[in-house]
């Protein structure tokens, strides 16, 4: 169910976003149990000067093409996997795009189940609340 939001620096050609769509698809299967197909990603190209990201922050040194990554997931992963998954994108991003470690921005965005609709106006996971008497 995660929604994928992923910017990148414009230029880049498709072999590269494809890397980078795979590898943040592939670490959010391998750390937090996401279904194979469970796939929904958008990828932006920003022009220069419009994807703004301090070049410092908290000790990390950004570059000028970073990758930022915004998650919406489903409420419940603990801090352990939501760790293993920030180290798993920046590896993944590295080794098939080589983007530096530090330039791998990675945010997530919590919600309920019954927050998503995947297509005809249903809401599968849903359920209604009991109609408490009186």
């Amino acid at each position: 169910m995660p929604l994928q939001r992923i910017s990148v620096v414009s230029g880049k050609d498709h072999a590269y976003r494809r890397a980078v769509a795979d590898g943040v698809h592939r670490a959010l299967v391998e750390t937090c149990a996401v279904p194979e197909d469970d796939r929904f990603q958008i990828i932006t190209e920003h022009a220069e000067g419009s994807l703004v990201c301090s070049p410092s922050y908290l000790g990390i040194h950004h570059g000028r093409a970073p990758v930022i990554v915004q998650i919406t997931l489903n409420r419940g992963r603990t801090i352990a996997q939501k760790k293993a998954l920030y180290a798993r994108i920046a590896d993944l991003l590295f080794e098939s795009a080589r983007v530096p470690r530090a330039d791998v921005i990675v945010s997530l965005v919590e919600v309920e189940k019954e927050d998503w609709s995947f297509g005809d106006g249903l809401a599968p996971y849903a359920v209604e609340e009991p109609k408490v008497p009186g």
